[in-house]
Order: C-alpha cells, then structure tokens, then sequence
C-alpha cells in the first residue's frame, strides 16, 4: 500500500459540496482514507482577483501508482466540472497529488512532491493539521518547518 497525500480546492459554485463530492470518489476510486484536514478558506493564490478558495488535505492508502493515481484525480475532476482556462484561474475543483509515500517524481505529467507545497499556506496549514512531522522527501525538511518558513502572506483561516 501506498500513502498518497491530496489537496482538494474549490470556489466556484458550491465548494464545501465540491470539496465533500471530490472526496467521496476518492474514497471510492483511489483508496482508503486514513486521514482529513479541517476545511480551510484562502485567498486565491497566483490569480487573486477571484472568489475565495475552499481547501482540504487528505490521506489516502492506495494500491496504483502515482500516474494511475493523476489519472483517477483528473477523471474525478472532470466528472465534477473542471474546465482549464486559466492557470491558477477559479474552478469548480482541484486534486493535486502533494506526495506519495517518499518519491520524487518528474516527469511531463507529473511532479511529485507537488512544487509549489513550501510556497502556499492555503496547502502548508491543512498539511500540517494531519502531518506537521512528515519531512518533504526533496527538502528534507517537515512541513511544519515548510509553514514556519512559508514567505505567504495570504490569508488562510480554518473554517471547520
């Protein structure tokens, strides 16, 4: 088995039902879940004038491998209405891949730990809810110590 941690974000339509819809397939398509972070609501990142993002970090065990695994996010994300326009623009959902177990991944379709995990609290403050030890393979420092050193100014409140 392999543990594979996720960022789910939304703030167009509804995104507390995107972001509990995203996660019921997940459960139902990758894996079995182990761990959720509260809900967390931040300003967009990269893109700012647009509605406010609702993020949520989960962990899930699973049995594919990590391009299997982007392959199922991108399905569930289509079955949910995501339409790419705009990098970083607004969207119904996203599932990014942060890590999975220990690998460094890079490839064209895939970057693995996700590169932009140090630079964004709206990921660090989930991350750390359900794993503040857990040492980014790349690094080689915890996320806890990735969100003390974040530069990220943006405001990310914890909403439940």
């Amino acid at each position: 088995m392999n543990d594979i941690y996720i960022l789910l974000g939304a703030n167009l339509g509804n995104p507390r039902l995107q972001l509990q819809k995203a996660k019921e397939l997940l459960s139902e398509k990758i894996g079995t879940l182990l761990k959720a972070s509260s809900l967390y609501q931040s300003e967009a990142w990269g893109v700012e004038d647009q509605p406010l993002f609702l993020n949520q970090v989960l962990l899930f065990q699973t049995t594919y491998s990590p391009h299997q695994s982007l392959t199922i996010c991108q399905e569930i994300e289509n079955e949910l209405g995501r339409v790419r326009k705009e990098k970083w623009g607004a969207r119904m959902i996203d599932i990014d891949i942060l890590y999975y177990n220990d690998a460094i991944i890079e490839s064209t379709a895939l970057t693995i730990p996700h590169p932009y995990i140090q630079d964004r609290k709206f990921t660090l403050q989930p991350l750390c809810e359900i794993a503040n030890n857990y040492k980014h393979p790349k690094l080689n420092v915890s996320n806890e110590e990735l969100l003390l050193n974040c530069i990220d100014n943006l405001n990310v409140v914890k909403t439940s």
